[in-house]
């Protein structure tokens, strides 16, 4: 099986000391490809810069997180404009909200999240989205520039069932990623996934974050890489009843189809 890992957080200094063990063991793993995820006007320039040494391997997107917004200034969208322009970056992204750890003010992220859409609709490019408890203003805002978005996901879904279906009326693709094996947190996930269709689901690890839970054995540092791909594709196929065979030619179809690939 063949997979694409469409978030990885690969700029994270725990993924960078063994990136070419990262990249190995990816591809061991039958993870063809990966998109590393830009968090920040400097994290995608280095996402860049990853993708120019491993050209077979990487793309990116470029971005600003929610996380991040309080850094938006009046230059930020044109160095991203400028950051966009080089073959590897395939979205916008990861921009959205997120109002539960609020590291940025609301203000700052809407902000910064408009400008991104603007971005995207300017460039003719898909939009990578992050979304944690700011639902309701989420789907607002993007509601306003979804006409002129081609492409969209909502990467790292871990949200309600109400908030699933508001994104698939926006014809969003949806992020899975090891979320879903967790025991504790992951069991509405369990049952929401099967209501994705098949042609709007990604898969993703999040890596370094997000580890499966249910892994075993577990890696000793508890770091969560792009080898571990295949074990959320086991637990997604499972929820949703199909094959992992068949999930994982749906999934990497879909990966091309949404990053160019």
């Amino acid at each position: 099986m063949e997979l694409i890992d469409v978030g990885v957080n690969l700029t994270n200094k725990s993924l960078l000391k063994d990136l070419d063990g990262v990249i190995t063991r990816a591809r061991d793993a039958g993870v063809r490809q990966m998109v590393v995820t830009g968090t920040s006007i400097e994290e995608s320039r280095q996402a860049v810069d990853l993708c120019n040494q491993y050209p077979d391997r990487l793309v990116s997107t470029c971005g600003v997180h929610p996380h991040h917004a309080s850094d938006w200034n009046e230059n930020s969208f044109d160095e991203l404009k400028s950051i966009a322009q080089h073959d590897c970056v395939r979205a916008i992204g990861e921009t959205g909200l997120d109002f539960n750890r609020n590291y940025s003010p609301h203000p700052s992220q809407e902000i910064a999240f408009q400008q991104q859409m603007e971005l995207a609709v300017t460039l003719k490019m898909p939009l990578f989205c992050h979304q944690r408890d700011a639902h309701k203003r989420f789907v607002e805002m993007l509601r306003e520039y979804r006409d002129d978005i081609g492409r969209l996901v909502v990467h790292c879904f871990t949200d309600t069932r109400e908030a699933l279906i508001d994104c698939l009326d926006l014809d969003c693709y949806i992020g899975i990623t090891g979320w879903i094996c967790d025991e504790r947190r992951g069991l509405e996930l369990q049952k929401l996934v099967r209501l994705i269709p098949e042609d709007r689901l990604l898969l993703e690890t999040d890596a370094p974050y997000l580890l499966p839970r249910n892994l075993d054995p577990k890696p000793s540092g508890r770091i969560n890489e792009p080898a571990y791909l295949p074990h959320i594709l086991e637990n997604v196929a499972y929820h949703r009843n199909q094959s992992p065979e068949q999930l994982a030619r749906q999934t990497l179809q879909n990966s091309r189809n949404f990053f160019g690939l």
